[in-house]
């Protein structure tokens, strides 16, 4: 099936598709709902930062090469970390147990890749695909770390009874720990078992466009929805592991949980 080139827009194709935002403004206007201006900022810093970050990974892939493409995905794993600590923010060490979770589940799952040689050891390869696995392995973090913090307020009674019973921290804050966990894992495990039946998901969308064989666009979608299951279940674990051990003292004593803003 050849490639045609009518499936990869131009530049006036982007200008035409800004019609669509221009519309929604409209909308928003006329329902005065007060996101008009947010909607035209939202969609120049999208275009800008696009442009910016294609102009960054094209130099990237033709200079750097498979070390710059590493680096690329240190800097996205760290930057992650941060944000997704700043959802679990009034928890002991909530950006460390985040940064802990991204870059595990990350790690682990782009490692078994390029281990099994599912993908090319290459920078055009590992930076979009470890895009995907930070992206999500950022989320499942940020949920799990922010439903502990809620489980740790609102359940603190029964916590400590439960210690008072001579139970050690782990025992007694496990209940919650599992609550939080599945929480931040539930909605991947439901994309999971509706793929290909609400949605045709990004991966496989945008190969079917370029002209790949619906079957191997499905192989390589199978790759990634496994891969992003993997990322998330590591990095929610890992990163609600990391933040339970900053939640008791050396007395195994529950420590406050201070009531903390979170990011809009």
């Amino acid at each position: 099936m050849a490639t045609s080139a009518l499936l990869v827009p131009g530049w006036g194709g982007v200008v035409t598709s800004l019609a669509l935002v221009a519309l929604a403004a409209a909308v928003a206007y006329r329902q005065r709902l007060g996101l008009t201006r947010e909607l035209v900022v939202a969609a120049a810093r999208a275009g800008l930062q696009l442009v910016g970050v294609g102009a960054v990974l094209l130099l990237l892939f033709q200079r750097a090469g498979l070390p710059g493409g590493a680096g690329w995905v240190i800097a996205m794993m760290l930057i992650a970390g941060q944000v997704a600590g700043r959802r679990g923010a009034g928890l002991p060490g909530a950006k460390v147990a985040a940064t802990g979770g991204v870059v595990t589940g990350t790690v682990v799952t782009l490692g078994a890749l390029l281990a099994g040689r599912v993908i090319a050891a290459e920078a055009r390869v590992i930076v979009p695909v470890g895009g995907q696995i930070v992206s999500s392995a950022m989320l499942a973090a940020g949920v799990a770390l922010r439903r502990l913090r809620e489980e740790a307020q609102q359940a603190r009674p029964e916590i400590e009874a439960r210690l008072s019973l001579g139970q050690s921290g782990r025992q007694a804050f496990l209940p919650h720990q599992q609550s939080a966990l599945r929480t931040a894992l539930i909605p991947t495990i439901d994309s999971t078992k509706v793929v290909g039946l609400i949605s045709l998901p990004g991966a496989m969308t945008g190969l079917i466009l370029a002209g790949v064989n619906p079957i191997t666009a499905i192989r390589y979608q199978i790759v990634v929805m496994y891969m992003l299951l993997a990322a998330t279940a590591l990095s929610a674990l890992t990163a609600a592991r990391l933040a339970e051990r900053g939640l008791f003292d050396e007395a195994q004593r529950l420590v406050q949980v201070d009531q903390a803003s979170e990011p809009s």
